[in-house]
């Protein structure tokens, strides 16, 4: 009789997945929402610029590939050109992302800045402006220095009257020059008489008094239309008795050469690099090596007395320095206590720090190093 043999159950089809598995699954998707989310922070906290500034090390290069000697120039002098030229330093100062604001205020290197510690009173373009105009008067300054060390002809003439700052008392009336001018604003005018220079503006304030109102002519920062603003003349803070408008002016004197020669700065602001621009024109206008063979970074303003003054971001600058593999830092000994041993602890051993009040002190210390002077300085006019 035939039969039959039951076959197997089908195997059932899964509906539902395991515990193990809704429990991996349950995981993943919070941990992909959070990688997601993360990725889409860091993405937009790159891109969106808050109100902070950093102050970060930025390169030392050395000066000598940016010096032009006009053909003026070398009909009346020997140019000596060298491989070996001093390195000028800078800081980088942009604005921040989000982004770079938070992964700098963890970075022992990187100085963060809020917009009042940045600017002041002042905004970002005129602050530019003045940077720019610093950095050209430094260029100047350095050219002065160099041709009177050098018994080449140079004097000085003076700018526009540029406002670099204003003078805030603690009580201001609403006509202080606090309150009515600007950084970036250029005087042209008081009470309807010229002022081209500030030699122009002094005998015009020898009568006034404080509490007096005058009219100045104001051509405003990125502006070309001259304005006049009513201006309530104040004691100066510093020396009682004395009147004053309540501004302090950016130096804007211009050297006067027997002939130019071009140093290329691009987009770079401030006056630090005199110092810098000093020593390379003193290198390429006598013969030998100034610096003895050794990579010589230097920076500090330069004084038409042959004075050097402090500078700002020199534990950045230090840090571009040793980055370059500097033999020497030069700096100038009126830095603070506190920037100098930020500065010592970043060059460590590997970089000597050197610290000056004038040119005389850096000259003899290139000589130590081997460096030729100046004696040997050939000007054949």
């Amino acid at each position: 009789m035939p039969f039959s043999v039951p076959l197997p159950p089908p195997t059932p089809i899964a509906t539902r997945q395991s515990w193990p598995e809704q429990r991996k699954l349950w995981w993943a998707l919070p941990l992909l929402t959070t990688a997601w989310l993360l990725l889409l922070v860091i993405v937009v906290s790159a891109s969106v610029h808050v109100r902070f500034w950093e102050v970060a090390p930025g390169s030392a290069e050395p000066v000598g590939d940016r010096l032009t000697f006009t053909k003026e120039a070398l009909a009346q002098i020997t140019q000596y050109p060298t491989e070996n030229s001093v390195l000028f330093v800078t800081a980088f100062g942009g604005q921040m992302t989000a982004l770079e604001a938070f992964v700098g205020s963890v970075d022992p290197d990187v100085e963060v800045q809020s917009f009042k510690e940045r600017f002041g009173d002042g905004d970002p373009g005129s602050q530019q402006q003045i940077g720019f105009q610093s950095m050209t008067t430094s260029k100047q300054i350095a050219e002065y220095v160099a041709f009177t060390r050098l018994g080449l002809d140079a004097s000085f003439e003076l700018g526009d009257i540029i406002v670099q700052d204003v003078v805030c008392l603690e009580t201001q009336s609403a006509l202080s020059a606090c309150k009515q001018l600007s950084p970036g604003d250029t005087l042209t005018a008081i009470d309807g008489r010229a002022i081209p220079t500030l030699a122009d503006l002094v005998p015009l304030m020898a009568d006034k008094q404080a509490g007096d109102v005058v009219t100045l002519t104001v051509i405003a920062h990125m502006t070309s239309q001259a304005q006049d603003r009513r201006v309530q003349l104040i004691e100066s803070p510093d020396e009682p008795g004395r009147t004053i408008i309540g501004l302090i002016p950016a130096d804007t004197r211009r050297v006067v050469l027997p002939f130019e020669v071009d140093i290329d700065t691009n987009k770079i602001g401030g006056p630090s690099a005199g110092f810098a621009f000093t020593l390379a024109l003193l290198d390429e206008m006598t013969p030998g090596d100034l610096f003895g063979g050794k990579k010589v970074a230097v920076t500090g303003t330069m004084n038409e007395d042959e004075t050097i003054g402090s500078i700002g971001a020199l534990p950045q600058k230090a840090v571009a320095v040793k980055a370059a593999g500097a033999d020497l830092f030069i700096v100038p000994r009126s830095q603070s206590a506190d920037e100098l041993a930020a500065t010592r602890a970043v060059l460590g051993k590997s970089v000597r720090l050197a610290l000056v009040d004038n040119l005389d002190e850096a000259l003899k210390i290139l000589e130590a190093l081997g460096g030729s002077g100046l004696t040997n300085a050939t000007i054949s006019l």
